[in-house]
Parts: structure tokens; C-alpha cells; sequence
């Protein structure tokens, strides 16, 4: 195994611009940092990652792309909790101010729900771990870890609660987002349904905008629907204000399951069914990663993990 003395001599550098460089100093020349990470990943060398360089930056979405803030809200909370306690220190930077990065030594970053990588290639600009929350980790990308929710398992744990309630006629409303993974959900959920020989067309799934949720939610109740199912972004709020539009009483006349939103879903009338993250766990699996990477301990690129099931006031029993 090289040491970062021989990185140096090879590189023709010292070994102060050798640490420069792995603690992502910004006072390196473009050429230079390249040329010694190009040797670097020639020898398969990680640097040590120092004990006393803690900061895990949080690179967190704008509020253009991704409206729904309340859920970014809830993970950082639980990360700043579970990160801090292992002795961490917290900086934000949201993805449209991604220069800082050049410019901060960190020994990790978390991205939350991006549409996209902050850079393609990270692993040969920084020597952190990148760890992306409910993203997919991109084919043989390095220093980059996922950690997402388990979307074939959560489709499914939401139609068979709705089955064994007794209901037959299942809609789907998909939250039509670039960071929902909208077409893998329709694809799941067409499985989930015809998995319990229940209808599973296109016009019991459907993929929403924000501004067309009324009139697909009209489009379902056309289908004789006893339940629908909101996936995705602020899907239970509105697609409960669409049915009081159409006269329909939830969960009387419709049924209805959401994604967790803590700060609506229980407080709604009736309160929201939901399916949820552990978010706890999620920020444990993040913390794991990173202490992992310091002590230079191999880990699994890609962590999935498991939906809840909340049960509350809005689906009724039909049997």
C-alpha cells in the first residue's frame, strides 16, 4: 500500500500540498490536484481521513426543484441529530451554491433528494464520501453511497393494507416530480395491483402535475374507485381537497393512504393513513457510512430500507 510519501515523490510535490489537496484545500492549483489524484487512483490510494477534519456538509435542494421543503425538513432534523451525536459538525449549502464546496474542507457531504449528482465525476474532485438520500448510487461511481427508501416494498405495503381493508377498486395519484422517481412508482404499483388481481390499467394509475390534480382525481372517481392512493410530494393534501370538491367524505365514501408529511398528515380531518420513512434510521445508515470511510472499513454503495405503515383515520373497512 503507498503511503502519501510516495504519492509525493512520484507526483514531484511535497507532502504539505499532498494534505492540501485530500482535505480539499482551495489554494491548489486546478492542474495540480488533478495530476496528484490521477496518481492516487493509479495506486488505488484513499487518504486517512483525520479525525479532527469533521464537518459533513448537507447539500440540500432549492426550493424551486423540489417545492416540498417539509420533507427536507424532516431529514435534516434527523441528521443533524444523529450526525451530531457522533461528534460532527453540521454546514448547509443548498445545490445552487455548490462553489463553497471548492472552497471547505468536510470529511463528508449528504446530498437530499436531488434530481442529479452535484458533479458526475466527484471522486476525482474531492476524496470525501458523497452520500445521496433517496437517490439511486450511478454505476461504478466512486466515493458515492446511496441511501434510499425501498420503493417496490412501500408501493406494495400501501395496496395490500387498502386489499385486506376490503377494497377493490384502487386509483393511484403519483406526485409527477423529477425527484420522486414518478415512472418507477406507476411501474410498482401496476405490479402491486395485478399481483392482488386487481385493476391495474392506465386509468387507475395515473401520473400528476400539481395544477391537474382535481381533474385526474375526477377521472378516478369515474372508474367506481373505492380508495386512492397519493404517493409523492403534497399528493394527500391536495387529492383530499379534490374529493371535498367532488362532494366525496373521506374515508365514507373514498379511502385514502399518503406519504407521511408529519406536519399535515396527522392533523388533517380525518388524519392521513401515510407510509413514511424511518427517517432515524436513514440518518443512522448516513452516520454509518461516514464512520465507516474514516476508519477506511468497506460498506455497501447502496443502502435501501424499509417503508412504516401508519395507520390512522382515513381508510375504512369494506368487507
Amino acid at each position: 500500500m503507498p503511503t502519501i510519501r510516495d504519492i509525493a515523490e512520484e507526483a514531484g510535490v511535497s507532502i504539505a500540498t499532498i494534505s492540501r489537496v485530500f482535505n480539499n484545500h482551495p489554494n491548489v492549483k486546478t492542474e495540480i490536484r488533478e495530476h496528484i489524484l490521477r496518481i492516487a487512483r493509479k495506486h488505488n490510494y484513499v487518504p486517512r481521513l483525520s479525525n479532527s477534519r469533521r464537518t459533513v456538509i448537507l447539500i440540500t435542494p432549492s426550493r424551486y426543484d423540489h417545492p416540498v421543503q417539509s420533507y427536507v425538513e424532516m431529514v435534516i432534523a434527523c441528521l443533524a441529530e444523529a450526525i451530531g451525536k457522533r461528534g460532527y459538525r453540521i454546514e448547509i449549502i443548498p445545490e445552487d451554491n455548490l462553489d463553497r464546496l471548492e472552497n471547505t474542507q468536510f470529511c463528508a457531504a449528504i446530498q437530499i433528494s436531488a434530481a442529479k449528482l452535484p458533479w458526475n465525476n466527484w471522486g476525482q474532485r474531492f476524496q470525501a464520501p458523497l452520500i445521496l438520500i433517496d437517490h439511486e448510487p450511478p454505476p461504478e461511481a466512486s466515493h458515492v453511497f446511496a441511501v434510499r427508501s425501498n420503493e417496490e416494498q412501500g408501493m406494495k405495503l400501501a395496496i395490500d393494507h387498502l386489499q385486506q381493508r376490503g377494497h377493490q377498486r384502487i386509483g393511484c395519484l403519483i406526485s409527477n416530480t423529477k425527484w420522486g422517481n414518478p415512472s418507477m412508482r406507476a411501474h410498482l404499483l401496476q405490479n402491486a395491483l395485478a399481483n392482488q388481481n386487481l385493476p391495474s390499467s392506465d386509468a387507475f394509475i395515473r401520473l400528476v402535475d400539481e395544477e391537474n390534480y382535481i381533474e385526474e382525481t375526477g377521472k378516478l372517481l369515474q372508474q367506481k374507485i373505492t380508495a386512492i392512493f397519493a404517493p409523492g410530494g403534497m399528493g394527500g393534501i391536495i387529492t383530499a381537497y379534490a374529493l371535498s370538491l367532488f362532494g366525496k367524505k373521506v374515508p365514507e365514501e373514498i379511502s385514502l393512504v399518503v406519504s407521511e408529511r408529519a406536519s399535515i398528515s396527522r392533523y388533517c380531518l380525518p388524519p392521513q393513513t401515510s407510509i413514511p420513512q424511518n427517517y432515524n434510521q436513514l440518518a443512522s445508515s448516513a452516520g454509518d457510512i461516514i464512520d465507516a470511510s474514516l476508519r477506511r472499513i468497506e460498506f455497501s454503495s447502496d443502502t435501501i430500507l424499509d417503508y412504516q405503515l401508519i395507520e390512522r383515520d382515513s381508510v375504512s373497512n369494506q368487507s
